[in-house]
């Protein structure tokens, strides 16, 4: 199945809490028995999320990597994506038949974006519980993400979110792209995201192996 241009690679960011590692979890799970795939955690001075993964055995320990930044996250995202472009071809040379590889961005604001040498379709990730203005705030990452998801919706009850504000306030900063309300850690809103992915990335889901 692995396309000719490489394995398509996704940029997932977001605020330190949101839920990109337990998205990059979920994906792992849902599509490693139908894709060869693969995971690269960016952390600044551990490799917390990366060991995290390990421990839940979402993919073989040898298709997942963990990055150190160093300083400032986002540079390692954008303005110089090298440290993660060496792990992609290390990855690349070790499994050649590679059709997905999902990118885990250190904590971001909503200014990080993917340098587009990094990333071919972008996801980010923000949650109820930082409040319901996040999306009418703005930033690139809220319009810009070819795909934003609003995690932890089982919360909005106890934090005083209001769901149809921030649907509201979504639709009319991303104009026209997607979004998705997600309880990750319930398995809500998964499906959406994986056929999102199917649809702007390409990747070669086929209704059998689902």
């Amino acid at each position: 199945m692995t396309s000719p241009n490489g394995p398509l690679r996704v940029g997932l960011g977001g605020p330190v809490g949101a839920g990109k590692t337990t998205l990059t979890a979920a994906l792992a799970r849902a599509l490693r028995d139908r894709l060869s795939m693969a995971v690269i955690t960016n952390d600044i001075y551990t490799r917390e999320d990366a060991e995290a993964l390990m421990r839940q055995q979402v993919l073989p320990l040898d298709r997942i990597r963990g990055v150190e930044t160093g300083g400032c996250p986002h540079t390692a995202i954008r303005e110089d994506a090298s440290i993660n472009l060496a792990a992609i071809a290390e990855l690349n040379a070790q499994f050649p038949d590679l059709d997905l590889i999902l990118i885990e961005s250190g904590g971001d604001n909503l200014s990080a974006t993917f340098s587009p040498e990094l990333a071919d379709v972008t996801i980010y990730v923000i949650d109820v519980a930082a409040g319901e203005e996040i999306p009418r705030k703005g930033g690139p990452a809220i319009t810009k993400s070819d795909i934003l998801v609003i995690n932890k919706t089982d919360l909005a009850p106890y934090v005083g979110a209001s769901l149809e504000v921030m649907e509201r306030d979504a639709t009319r900063m991303r104009a026209g792209k997607p979004f998705v309300f997600t309880a990750l850690r319930h398995g809500q809103g998964l499906d959406q995201i994986i056929d999102l992915l199917a649809r702007i990335g390409g990747l070669p889901l086929s209704e059998e192996a689902a």
